[in-house]
C-alpha cells in the first residue's frame, strides 16, 4: 500500500465519521441506517434536547460544576474555625497539672489517712494511760493530777 492509498483511506475514514456524527446517512448500497435519536452508542449516554432543539449532553462536569467551589469555601471555613484559639486552648487551663499530679496526691492521701490515724489511736490511747510515747504518758499523768485536783477545790 502505497502512502497516496493510506492518506485516500484515511480521509473517507474521516468524511464517514464526520457524517455519521451530523447524522447523515450515506450508504453505499442504499439501506437506511437506523438512527437512535435519544441514545449515543459512542458515548453510551443519552442525548439531551432543549427547547431550541439543540443537542446538549448530560456530562459530569456540568454535574460538578459549583462543587468544587462549595467545597473549597467549606473548607476554608473550617480552617478559620479550627485555628481559633478558644478552641485550641483547654476548657480548663490546669488539667494537664492535675492529672499528672492524680497518682502523687493519691499516694499522699493514703499516707494522711494513715497519720490521722495513728494520731487518733494514739491520743485514744492517752486518754485511757496506755500510751507508749512518753509524750502521752506524760499527758495521761497531768490529766490524772487535774482530776485529782478538781474535787479538791470543790470542797474548799
Amino acid at each position: 500500500m502505497s502512502l497516496q492509498e493510506a492518506s485516500d483511506a484515511r480521509k473517507a475514514r474521516l468524511i464517514a465519521l464526520r457524517n455519521r456524527k451530523e447524522g447523515i446517512s450515506t450508504v453505499p448500497n442504499g439501506d437506511s441506517v437506523l438512527l437512535s435519536r435519544n441514545y449515543d452508542p459512542e458515548t453510551r449516554t443519552l442525548k439531551k434536547h432543549s427547547k431550541n432543539d439543540v443537542l446538549t449532553t448530560d456530562t459530569v462536569e456540568k454535574d460538578i460544576e459549583g462543587v468544587a467551589e462549595k467545597i473549597l469555601a467549606e473548607d476554608e471555613r473550617q480552617r478559620a474555625q479550627e485555628l481559633d484559639v478558644f478552641n485550641i486552648a483547654p476548657k480548663r487551663p490546669n488539667w494537664d497539672l492535675k492529672r499528672e499530679m492524680e497518682k502523687k496526691v493519691a499516694k499522699l492521701e493514703r499516707k494522711t489517712q494513715e497519720a490521722v490515724h495513728t494520731l487518733i489511736r494514739q491520743r485514744l490511747a492517752s486518754q485511757k494511760g496506755q500510751s507508749d510515747d512518753i509524750l502521752g504518758a506524760m499527758n495521761a499523768q497531768e490529766k490524772a493530777l487535774d482530776v485529782e485536783d478538781q474535787p479538791s477545790d470543790d470542797d474548799e
